[in-house]
């Protein structure tokens, strides 16, 4: 229960964001809950859903300010890559990981065929989502998204997986009681928003309704179908861990920045084994999630696919490292020994960068995208390695 419950992902968030409902015009500061439900209901019947199925899904529906609560203390990902993927990819999920690729081989090796998603790839979502399905989440799931669609952070957002959760129930793949997940209403073995659910979600078993909760092989692909959708590309690369000389171009080092592997070849950049990057790989990014001391890899086309499912960059890193272990690669090199700074030190770090007029969105000690942007400019600036990552040597330049 990773994805939504602890960051949306930026395509769940930017379809909220340009949502076209009216929905802004209606949450918790504009009337009662009741009132509030009243047009739901209404938005839904406009929509051609039937009137049982609003009534299934919105009868019992409340308000609850835990989940307002839990929104709003988000914080797991302001962990350092080796921290939480050391977490994350603990030896009893690479061992069950790499069982069920070989118990459900011949599911794996259809789902490749029909969209070109390899086995360790969805395995590893998959893993880190539920456990493999064995902790998708109890909670109430209408509840919760009726909670954070009439709160006002972000309700045209939550309002679309609502109104996504009651065509789920009027389709017949679930029932009402069915609709349980964890706090943020995600759903499934894979945790999909309803709106994805809807769009993305297969019946690929054949029974006559997508599973998401119970099926196995609707739940992998429809991930499959998800990240096909996002842009995978068939039979290309997502991650290669390297070890980078100790000096190079550093502010080349971006996932906004691809060169050929030629250039990175050219800069010193070595598989971790010491051989040559393949010369028919595409161009690649150098990720350091952690600067220029840690653990380095380029990545392809394919991990720009990780940061639309999970827009955090140690989450996405962690998954698609999961995926290369699944697939045989070994246990991720510390590097040569990066800082890491405490939550307090990224907080401060952020505050300095704010005062100097960057935006580092909220102050909270995640290495954000928006953080690593300023931590880059404000490195050119002081003549620093741009790494993008937050060292003691800069906080004392900022201080």
């Amino acid at each position: 229960m990773m994805r939504l419950q602890k960051m949306l992902p930026a395509v769940a968030l930017a379809a909220g964001l340009t949502a076209g409902s009216g929905s802004a015009l209606a949450c918790q500061s504009e009337g009662s809950f009741g009132a509030w439900l009243q047009n739901v209901k209404a938005e839904a019947r406009a929509m051609g859903m039937s009137q049982r199925a609003i009534d299934s899904a919105l009868g019992n529906v409340r308000f609850d300010p835990s989940i307002v609560k839990k929104d709003r203390a988000q914080g797991v990902f302001a962990q350092d890559f080796l921290t939480f993927s050391g977490r994350m990819v603990a030896s009893y999920r690479l061992q069950h990981g790499a069982n069920n690729i070989g118990k459900y081989r011949d599911t794996f090796a259809r789902i490749e065929r029909d969209y070109g998603v390899p086995a360790p790839v969805l395995t590893a979502f998959w893993g880190l989502e539920t456990d493999f399905g064995a902790n998708i989440g109890d909670g109430p799931t209408l509840t919760s998204l009726a909670t954070l669609a009439y709160d006002c952070r972000r309700p045209d957002l939550f309002r679309r997986q609502l109104l996504s959760a009651i065509r789920i129930i009027d389709r017949g793949d679930l029932t009402a009681r069915q609709l349980r997940g964890p706090w943020a209403g995600e759903l499934g073995q894979v945790q999909f928003l309803p709106e994805h659910y809807v769009e993305f979600g297969i019946d690929y078993d054949g029974d006559g309704r997508v599973d998401l909760l119970k099926s196995r092989s609707d739940s992998l692909a429809s991930a499959a179908n998800y990240l096909q959708h996002l842009g995978w590309r068939r039979g290309e690369p997502w991650l290669r861990e390297v070890r980078v000389p100790e000096s190079l171009p550093w502010e080349q080092a971006d996932i906004a920045i691809k060169h050929p592997v030629s250039q990175w070849t050219a800069w010193g950049v070595r598989l971790r084994d010491g051989g040559a990057v393949p010369a028919g790989d595409p161009p690649a990014s150098l990720l350091l999630p952690m600067g220029k001391d840690g653990p380095a890899f380029l990545s392809y086309t394919n991990f720009d696919v990780y940061l639309v499912w999970n827009n955090s960059l140690v989450y996405s890193t962690t998954a698609a490292y999961f995926a290369t272990r699944l697939a045989g690669q070994p246990k991720v090199s510390a590097g040569r020994g990066a800082q890491v700074l405490s939550l307090g030190e990224v907080k401060e770090v952020q505050r300095l960068l704010a005062a100097r007029g960057y935006d580092v969105g909220k102050i909270d000690g995640i290495i954000g995208r928006r953080t690593r942007a300023a931590v880059k400019a404000v490195q050119l600036q002081l003549g620093l390695p741009a790494d993008s990552y937050p060292s003691r040597r800069l906080l004392a330049a900022l201080r």
